[in-house]
């Protein structure tokens, strides 16, 4: 059992010795009837059992430097930590947010110079970092499909989303104030090209689509896919979420999508989790430029300016430059691997996630069983179905193993399903770990699904009502 530091409190122990204060105690006639007097209850603790107690609590905590997250979609990818280094230099860490061009072309540069990286990898024309996340960089793209259709005069309403696509693709063209159109996929697990081709008419602005998609699977028809979307005059938005498997092998550009956003907390190597940090970069080819968020970077002869005039600006989304301290991180990733770097991140992705398939595919349910890119969906069907232990269980008992769950219950058109994705950080070591546990799962399931059904067993806290968890929290102390 942990205690709490109120707990651990002892009556005249502190952690502090600061010098007498001689300063008459007064205060501002105009501030004084804000001051409470009331002596707060503060734990009394001294400075060694403090330090000990939150050494205890952060070693109870799950983080990327303590273990693997197969978490499918999410990318938690190591993070070096020569990015943390470089982020905090003075030259960028205290740079002022109005400071003027000529006082920051360091940060300029490196905003220019890493534009120009993201459009190798992606075959894109401009960007902007203002969006703060992938979400972010979705709304983005939403405004300037909206202020691009109104531009032409056609009142579009439509946007088209597959069946597999993240929630946010379908939350954001409702923001946006277009009626979502959802398409159904194929046997092969990829877009249905009949139900594609039914749902395009005049009143389509777009498709919002991922490649590969949340199952893990590449859209092979992504050209013809593009060709039906644009010969009914619509736009093609790129979901970058899934890039860690095509960096420096495929790109967006090439393929026909017209707007893409990168998700730098994720493929770049940023740490994320919890809401935050992130960044959500977007890029557009030429006949959007104009409608990007303002400023944009430009450089004339050797001086990088902020460039405010953009004919169809949609504004600003965000302030200054973004999260520069994620962009700066995921800069330094991309130099340090360059382009044939990039490419290897790619393809050991690839590899690590189509080795734990393979290991895996005879003990859950695997309804695409065709080779997989950065991700791939299991299923805890046949458990459910054979002793009623359901993905939840299984996901709870892994903690019992020290293994941090997969995504569970995601994407939608798998039931019972376990989205998971190892990134290129892990090694065979880990890899088979995470394997020898699953199959310790699959066989308790058979043997004594009871134990699953009550997991997890050795953790600090045992298994919550989730709903009410997050419905009524409670985080208040009392003795």
């Amino acid at each position: 059992m942990t205690e709490l530091i109120f707990e651990l409190s002892q009556k005249g122990r502190k952690g502090y010795s600061l010098p007498e204060c001689k300063i008459e105690k007064k205060y501002d006639k105009n501030i004084k009837n804000f001051i409470d007097d009331e002596k707060v209850e503060l734990p009394e603790v001294s400075e060694q059992d403090l330090m000990r107690h939150y050494i205890k609590l952060s070693n109870l905590n799950f983080h990327v430097d303590k273990g693997m997250y197969p978490l499918g979609s999410c990318t938690m990818k190591y993070n070096p930590k020569i990015n943390e280094d470089i982020a905090r230099y003075k030259g960028f860490a205290d740079v002022h947010p109005y400071s003027g061009d000529y006082d920051i072309q360091g940060i300029l540069e490196l905003l220019f110079d890493f534009e120009n990286d993201l459009k190798t990898l992606t075959g894109m024309d401009k960007f902007t970092f203002q969006p703060a996340a992938g979400a972010h960089g979705e709304l983005t793209g939403i405004k300037i499909f909206r202020k691009y259709f109104d531009n032409k005069g056609e009142k579009r309403n439509k946007i088209i989303v597959p069946d597999s696509a993240h929630g946010t693709n379908p939350a954001t063209a409702s923001m946006g104030g277009f009626k979502v159109i959802t398409i159904s996929s194929n046997e092969k697990g990829c877009v249905d090209i009949d139900s594609l081709k039914e749902a395009m008419d005049e009143n389509v602005a777009g498709l919002y689509l991922t490649n590969p998609n949340t199952l893990g699977l590449f859209e092979e028809d992504i050209l013809k896919i593009a060709d039906i979307v644009h010969s009914n005059g619509g736009l093609l938005y790129y979901d970058g979420a899934n890039l860690n498997a095509t960096m420096g092998i495929s790109r967006p550009g090439d393929m026909g999508f017209d707007i893409v956003h990168l998700n730098l907390h994720k493929t770049f190597s940023a740490p994320h989790g919890g809401g935050g940090p992130g960044s959500g970069p977007i890029g557009v080819k030429k006949h959007l430029v104009e409608y990007l968020p303002v400023p944009v970077v430009d450089k004339e002869d050797d001086f990088y300016k902020l460039n405010y005039d953009l004919k169809n600006s949609i504004g600003k989304i965000h302030g200054f430059f973004g999260n520069i301290g994620v962009v700066i991180k995921a800069y330094v990733y991309t130099k340090i691997n360059g382009l044939k770097g990039l490419k290897r991140v790619s393809e050991m992705a690839c590899l690590n996630a189509n080795y734990l398939k393979e290991q895996l595919k005879n003990d859950y349910f695997l309804k695409f069983r065709k080779r997989c890119k950065h991700e791939f969906v299991l299923s805890g069907k046949n458990q459910k179905e054979e002793t009623g232990v359901k993905t939840l269980d299984i996901a709870k008992r892994m903690l019992d193993y020290g293994v941090h769950s997969p995504t569970v219950y995601f994407p939608l058109i798998v039931e019972e399903a376990l989205m998971i994705e190892p990134t290129e950080t892990e090694s065979k070591e880990t890899l088979d770990n995470f394997v020898g546990v699953m199959k310790k799962i699959a066989k308790e399931s058979i043997e004594n699904p009871e134990k699953l059904k009550y997991a997890p067993h050795t953790t600090p806290v045992k298994r919550l009502d989730e709903a009410k968890a997050m419905r009524k929290p409670n985080l208040t102390y009392k003795k």
